[in-house]
């Protein structure tokens, strides 16, 4: 079931070339991605502490817990939704590595 989000998480794309799309994206407290996939594997890197909560496509919610600095990455095609489980904003920046089709 997917999230119940009154109000969009917003990207901010800072680049987007032939190497790479970078996107900082800013969650109010509820605020969402929607349903996407990625089409390239990529990195985030946490600019808040917050929780994070993440939807996966067979409808399994995960809540993870991530301070300021720390980063993970993912490989490219998996369908998801995130949203902000913080009752406070919280941000992270998006690091698309782009490859040759």
């Amino acid at each position: 079931m997917p999230f119940k989000c009154h109000q969009p998480a917003v990207p901010t794309v800072q680049q987007d070339d032939a190497a790479a799309r970078i996107t900082r994206w800013d969650f109010a407290p509820g605020a969402a991605t929607g349903w996407h996939t990625h089409g390239w594997p990529y990195f985030v890197v946490m600019l808040t502490d917050a929780v994070m909560k993440i939807e996966a496509a067979d409808g399994a919610v995960s809540e993870v817990r991530l301070s300021a600095g720390q980063s993970y990455q993912r490989p490219a095609g998996i369908e998801h939704d995130v949203m902000n489980g913080s009752e406070h904003p919280m941000a992270f920046v998006e690091i698309e590595i782009k490859q040759a089709p």
